[in-house]
């Protein structure tokens, strides 16, 4: 295999470098657990699987509609998967695990991908070699053979990444806020579980330590018990769980019970979840509106739309648009200023009446002819639809100049008789 940097993993630790601590606090399972990383990887994944993907010119800006590339992204991306859902699949492991990586099985004749398969992360590495060139390293998780991939036959979407080559999971990044936020769901569970009451003590001026009780295990023989933790459990098995919660305690042979710890008030619960939950937003920059949370208006939240788009969005399209470009057209095409591009438009409509205004503006400056229109509402064309129109009350911009001279000659004979002809 050659000698080099193996930056990877072996079937003992399928989670490559991260290990140890950061891995348990990296772990997705317990990360999906809370509902706010569950929600911003849904409405993360769900965006980019959702983005109509095309070809376009870059010389012409025209889009190409029968490329050898529809196969893979308007049909099945492979056998098992729809395009959505290896979109998806592609974007969650961006998001949980940093990359996301998948074969690209090309037509061994033309080179033209047939399928592009996603590959677990967890089993993949890189390599550089001596020679400086980069490889991808695939364990297969069954037989426990490592093959080869040539950087070229692999996609590979980062996320944050410190050197270029590997990214680094939002889980990792916002590590310390998951584990707070782990730990007070815990908190919170823990209270609803013993009646939503807060714990305290029972207090008598018996010594309970003298006291001596025995219990009889399964072989006959005899166990003393601690009367303080016969005492503890028969209070907890009596008084707590939400099935209990609020009955009346029965306190006798001098006990007293005395709260000691702060309440859901006093920790002031409901305030310090928003704040976590604005924290997980922000570092999957998601807007807290498409989370469920916060109380913005709906103006607010329109332009919290744009911002998700423009802000969020946009950086994944622009990602994805290169790697796929680069790796998915042949140089061929590619040199023929091909591009893979991702509409974002689809998340920038806003209601009827204002998108229909714009579709109005758009038409009298000749930015959209009408076919151009009733391709982003999923309408069909129409005769004449592809002409644009501008003002001289609208007409074909191919005619224009015999249009306006048409009108010019007509003002002027409306002020100017022809030579001739009666006043």
């Amino acid at each position: 295999m050659g000698g080099g940097v193996v930056r990877g993993l072996t079937l003992d630790n399928p989670a490559g470098w991260l290990t140890g601590e950061d891995s348990i606090s990296m772990s997705r399972d317990r990360a999906m657990k809370v509902s706010t990383v569950n929600r911003c990887v849904e409405v993360l994944s769900t965006s980019m699987a959702v983005l109509p993907v095309y070809i376009m010119n870059e010389a012409t800006k025209e889009r190409i509609t029968n490329h050898q590339l529809g196969g893979v992204f308007w049909g099945r991306a492979n056998e098992a998967m729809t395009t959505f859902d290896y979109q998806k699949l592609m974007m969650c492991n961006q998001l949980l695990r940093g990359n996301a990586y998948a074969w690209i099985n090309r037509d061994p004749s033309s080179g033209a991908p047939r399928e592009l398969i996603p590959l677990p992360p967890d089993y993949m590495s890189i390599q550089i070699d001596t020679a400086g060139h980069l490889w991808y390293l695939f364990l297969n998780p069954q037989t426990g053979k490592q093959t080869r991939l040539r950087p070229e036959d692999v996609l590979h979407y980062k996320a944050y990444s410190e050197d270029g080559i590997e990214g680094i999971s939002v889980l990792r990044r916002a590590s310390l806020t998951l584990d707070t936020s782990i730990a007070a769901q815990k908190y919170e569970n823990s209270t609803w579980r013993h009646g939503g009451q807060p714990s305290g003590i029972l207090t008598t001026d018996a010594d309970l330590g003298k006291a001596k009780t025995f219990r009889t295990l399964p072989n006959g023989q005899k166990e003393e018990v601690d009367p303080k933790e016969q005492l503890r459990q028969s209070w907890e098995r009596t008084y707590g769980g939400p099935d209990n919660a609020f009955r009346v305690a029965v306190l006798d042979v001098g006990l007293k019970y005395q709260p000691i710890s702060m309440t859901n008030t006093d920790a002031q619960f409901v305030e310090s979840n928003e704040v976590r939950v604005s924290d997980l937003c922000r570092f999957f920059g998601v807007p807290l509106h498409l989370a469920y949370a916060g109380k913005q208006s709906y103006e607010s939240n329109e332009q919290n739309g744009i911002e998700y788009v423009t802000y969020t969005l946009l950086g994944y399209e622009t990602q994805w648009g290169q790697e796929d470009s680069y790796k998915l057209l042949l140089p061929s095409q590619r040199a023929g200023n091909q591009r893979v591009k991702r509409e974002l438009k689809v998340f920038l409509r806003g209601d009827t009446t204002a998108q229909a205004a714009w579709y109005k503006a758009m038409r009298e400056v000749s930015g959209l002819n009408p076919d151009e229109i009733r391709g982003l509402e999923d309408m069909g064309k129409i005769p004449g639809g592809d002409k644009y129109y501008a003002s001289w009350n609208y007409g074909p911009l191919d005619q224009w100049s015999e249009l306006s001279a048409i009108r010019a000659l007509g003002k002027a004979g409306a002020v100017a008789p022809e030579e001739g002809s009666e006043a």
